[in-house]
């Protein structure tokens, strides 16, 4: 067998040795689906022909104005075609593309511009005030920045700044495309949420992001031409990859400056959406949507959910709409989604509550990676008995290079040869994984340990709860009992007694929120909510 191995005498050449990268999906889908819609917002639409000569022309703008390969170019826009093109064009020239929350506070913004590097930023209009006033705090030298106006949705040009259209106009429509010599080369730059301190800056190389690619089409069971909107921020994991993806398939590629339940029924009426992915938020706006808000449609939309376990009683009510939802699960770390709750034949008989739980948990490994399981603090397999509870670990080429300037933090989330979630779980018999908590969100009362998730999938079963996060309050006697934050329904009054007595019907008394309070919940960019926040509110209430 030695000459399966190296014993001919060939080896890698430019014939069956290419780097892997999703760049080389833009490039095939201009010559195989040039004529296809590629990109759509509002009067924008374009080819995928003319979309590759779009991220041409930015690739050829950006390296005209001096960004040397493995330089990063920074972004601060919204879900639109800028931001899309920017996931090429600035590769395209060797660049690392650093997509910015477009919620952060200045300082974060600009700690991130001095420790990515930042040379040049596209900002959308809205955001103008918030990169010029991050430039004038960084320690390090300030990036150019190339303002994308979106006078369409009252953000016209400022004039203080080159403008984006124009940058492209006057580029270079044949310029050559620097893809990587290795795949291992870094693509993007992606900030962690940085609630305990500065955010973590996690480096994506070419190959994680091509495999996502990969993995992903088949385990959505995707075919040719689907109609995707683009929901995920684009700043938050890239889009899942999504945008990455799209041109593998000929997909088109729906744009979205502000997700509302409106935004998105218009979307598949509209334009005929099939794909999205979202947070559970996004699903419970689509549920308790107006009747106003809503519009009529004849075909399933799939959807991947991720970011927080959604409750069962949200599963249960969005199916009867006409979306098909599979929770998926991941982390900025992991490119986005790298679990999936694939359907087994052997629960079709199963409906209502039963049906809604399984679909919530987070399952198995998607195709892409190599191995994702449940260990304890020894790094041992736990007993796949869906009680036991450790912490989910991944190994997989879809993992970070690792955090950027930062070799201690590295270490730490790689240890023992797989990346640590920080998240708890436990593992069914069948090996499907299931969220029990993160591990800070735990409550420990009494030295029994609480999983703020069941409680608020109870709460969220409620008719008039909208949203729920349950945090743990300090106690005197307890050490900290569960403290529920409730968002409720529009037009109604909150009855915590009412709620307490619900819970109880379901929970043992010491899972029992011991308070309830009412208040619309914190949220990030994405739709999770700020655990951290309530955190502070419920300490300070002792």
């Amino acid at each position: 067998m030695g000459w399966m191995q190296d014993e001919t005498g060939l080896g890698k050449c430019a014939a069956n040795h290419i780097a892997l990268s999703p760049l080389s999906h833009l490039a095939r889908a201009a010559h195989v689906f040039a004529d296809h819609p590629a990109v759509v917002y509002g009067d924008h639409r374009v080819t995928y022909a003319e979309y590759h000569d779009r991220c041409t022309r930015l690739a050829s703008a950006l390296a005209a104005m001096g960004v040397a390969s493995g330089e990063v170019v920074a972004t601060l826009i919204p879900n639109l075609p800028a931001q899309a093109e920017a996931h090429f064009g600035a590769p395209a020239c060797g660049a690392v593309l650093n997509t910015i929350n477009t919620r952060l506070d200045v300082g974060t913004v600009s700690y991130i511009f001095d420790h990515g590097g930042a040379k040049v930023v596209l900002v959308d209009s809205q955001f103008l005030d918030l990169a010029e006033a991050a430039c004038a705090q960084m320690q390090g030298k300030a990036p150019k920045i190339i303002e994308v106006p979106d006078a369409a949705a009252g953000f016209p040009a400022s004039g203080r700044h080159p403008q984006y259209q124009a940058v492209l106009a006057g580029a270079d429509p044949a310029f050559d495309w620097m893809l990587p010599q290795d795949e291992w080369e870094s693509l993007a730059l992606n900030y962690t949420s940085g609630t305990t301190g500065r955010p973590k800056g996690v480096v994506y190389h070419h190959r994680g992001a091509y495999l996502m690619t990969m993995g992903t089409v088949v385990s959505w069971r995707m075919v040719l031409h689907p109609v995707f909107m683009q929901i995920v921020p684009l700043f938050h994991c890239n889009g899942w990859n999504h945008t990455w993806m799209m041109p593998l398939i000929g997909g088109t590629l729906v744009c979205c400056r502000d997700v509302t339940a409106a935004a998105i029924y218009n979307a598949i009426a509209d334009e005929g959406v099939t794909h999205f992915g979202g947070a559970p938020i996004v699903l419970n706006m689509l549920v308790n949507a107006s009747q106003a808000e809503r519009r009529s449609f004849d075909h399933t939309v799939e959807v991947f959910t991720a970011g927080a376990p959604p409750a069962p009683a949200t599963l249960g009510k969005i199916e009867k709409l006409g979306f098909n939802v599979t929770q998926v699960y991941g982390l900025t770390e992991t490119y986005g989604h790298v679990t999936e709750c694939i359907w087994r034949k052997d629960w079709d008989s199963t409906d209502g509550a039963g049906r809604a739980a399984i679909k919530a948990r987070q399952g198995v490994a998607m195709p892409m990676m190599e191995h994702i399981t449940v260990m304890d603090s020894a790094m041992q397999q736990i007993p796949m008995d869906g009680t036991a509870q450790g912490e989910i670990m991944i190994r997989g080429n879809s993992v970070m290079k690792g955090y950027l300037r930062n070799p201690e933090a590295t270490a730490e989330a790689f240890a023992g040869g797989y990346f640590h979630s920080g998240d708890i779980a436990v593992q069914h018999p069948d090996g499907y994984v299931q969220i029990a908590d993160r591990a800070k969100d735990i409550i420990i009362s009494g030295g029994e340990n609480i999983s703020s998730v069941e409680i608020e999938g109870v709460l969220m079963g409620h008719d008039d709860v909208n949203l729920a996060a349950v945090v743990a309050k300090p106690d005197d006697k307890w050490g900290e009992v569960p403290c529920a934050f409730v968002e409720l329904k529009p037009g109604v009054t909150g009855d915590a007694a009412a709620l307490i007595a619900f819970c109880r019907a379901t929970l043992a008394g010491f899972k029992v929120p011991k308070t309830i309070v009412f208040q619309e919940l914190p949220k990030t960019s994405t739709g999770k909510i700020q655990k951290f926040e309530l955190r502070k509110q419920a300490s300070a209430t002792v």
